[in-house]
């Protein structure tokens, strides 16, 4: 913690322009730290993605923000009056509604003794991560709608707020990230942005933290990878290193080309994200570019982290190694902010909503593939797909096909050629299996699999 906030990992990217690679940087420091621990990046993440919304009240930003952005902070101390600095969280979800947040039965009532802005609030938060924070946003019920509150653990006069811990949650993984149940009776909250419009307001620091989620995934399988490359390039069997084994080799080199093209999209992402307010390709990118990435990328994480500890062994299953730890977190990825079901819903909303959201995505990959004929191929049928109604059924299938599409477009403008090849032929064309290791053979698959043995110097 102390070192993520040292290095500025929550608000660094805050101190620099639009287009001058700050937030692209920063996320390059967050996919390095997510690599050693990333449960501590939850409360890191939110403190900073929460300036967006924040700023919908500049009378609360002003008290806020200075404190946000600040490279020192103390998270053992108790007394937020005594800190320099802040972390902040985030409550969504109730028992009864969990992502359905328009089902939320939490209240918010005026309370105009506290001030400009200030509400009683009183209900159940059934997943609120780091409850250590020293506030949060939350979403209640306000007489004109559900709408976004900012609740702080201990109230400017130096009381406590009226927040109670109900529990925290015992679960797979992510143990190093404090995840609770929290009620609130008649806590005091002031409000963020209009009333009755929480969700557009509160979704603003949910997308920053999509994409660090994205981030996180793409961290555990490079982490994953280099302890398999390390592993079957140390490893010897049957008179030869593992790595240099055919099929070993198949399977080293087909993990490889999926993290390269993983780091290929995120950073990418990072670049439309931080340059979406500067013209209308990258705004539309960014609607649907981090649900992409976010939809894909969780998911294969998962794949990834099971079969590197596989190539690892028994050596990996055991706790004495990283690789447990890695497995049991990659799955979290894939429901923090948004499921399956729900981004990819997102998408198909966002294509129906805004009509050249699509024409941007074609003119991305186009652009990048530079005519490489099966990229078109499968861009063509993606045209095709999309010149149909597409039912709520399918909406996998196509944020799937446009994910490798991107990924696949990247590879061939910004990544090894080889790489790039064995990624498309597998991923787009038809000669792959439905497992890691089954990459063509004629494939140079020696050199891309010795891509994945991390550098001593």
């Amino acid at each position: 913690m102390n070192l993520s906030i040292e290095s500025g990992l929550h608000c660094s990217h805050y101190d620099s322009s639009p287009g001058d690679g700050g937030y692209v940087a920063r996320m390059a420091r967050m996919f390095m730290m997510a690599q050693v621990e990333v449960g501590h990046g939850c409360s890191i993440s939110m403190t900073g993605a929460v300036l967006p919304a924040l700023r919908e009240e500049p009378s609360l930003s002003e008290i806020w923000e200075p404190r946000i952005r600040t490279n020192s902070y103390d998270y053992r101390m108790i007394n937020p009056s005594e800190k320099s600095g802040c972390l902040l969280g985030m409550g969504l979800t109730e028992r009864q509604g969990g992502s359905d947040v328009r089902a939320n039965s939490s209240i918010a009532i005026p309370a105009p003794d506290g001030g400009e802005g200030c509400y009683h609030l009183s209900g159940h938060k059934w997943f609120t991560s780091a409850p250590m924070c020293d506030a949060f946003l939350l979403l209640a019920n306000s007489p004109r709608g559900l709408s976004c509150f900012l609740v702080p653990r201990v109230l400017p006069d130096g009381t406590r707020n009226s927040v109670a811990l109900m529990r925290l949650k015992d679960k797979l993984g992510n143990r190093s990230n404090a995840s609770s149940e929290i009620e609130y009776s008649n806590a005091m909250g002031w409000i963020v942005g209009e009333e009755g419009r929480g969700v557009p307001t509160i979704i603003k620091m949910v997308n920053a933290t999509r994409i660090d989620c994205t981030t996180w995934a793409v961290a555990l399988m490079r982490q994953a990878v280099a302890q398999a490359g390390w592993h079957v390039a140390n490893r010897s069997a049957f008179g030869r290193a593992l790595i240099d084994q055919p099929l070993m080799e198949n399977v080293v080199a087909d993990l490889e080309i999926e993290v390269e093209a993983a780091s290929h999209l995120i950073f990418r992402l990072a670049g439309i994200y931080e340059r979406s307010t500067m013209g209308e390709q990258e705004a539309a990118l960014a609607r649907i570019g981090s649900a992409i990435a976010k939809y894909w990328l969780s998911k294969r994480s998962i794949s990834v982290v099971s079969e590197a500890l596989e190539c690892v062994g028994g050596n990996g299953y055991v706790e004495e190694s990283i690789l447990p730890r890695l497995y049991r977190e990659a799955p979290l990825n894939s429901i923090w902010e948004g499921a399956g079901n729900v981004i990819a819903l997102d998408v198909l909303r966002a294509l129906k909503r805004v009509p050249n959201t699509m024409e941007s995505f074609v003119v991305e990959v186009s652009e990048l593939a530079d005519g490489h004929p099966e990229i078109n191929r499968k861009l063509n049928e993606l045209k095709r797909l999309l010149s149909q109604q597409i039912e709520e059924a399918d909406a996998r299938r196509l944020v799937e096909l446009m994910a490798k599409l991107w990924s696949s477009a990247l590879l061939v403008n910004r990544g090894e050629q080889t790489v790039a090849e064995a990624y498309i032929a597998s991923r787009l064309g038809n000669d792959w299996g439905n497992q890691f290791g089954t990459l063509p053979a004629n494939f140079t698959l020696k050199n891309i699999a010795h891509r994945a043995v991390p550098r001593t110097s």
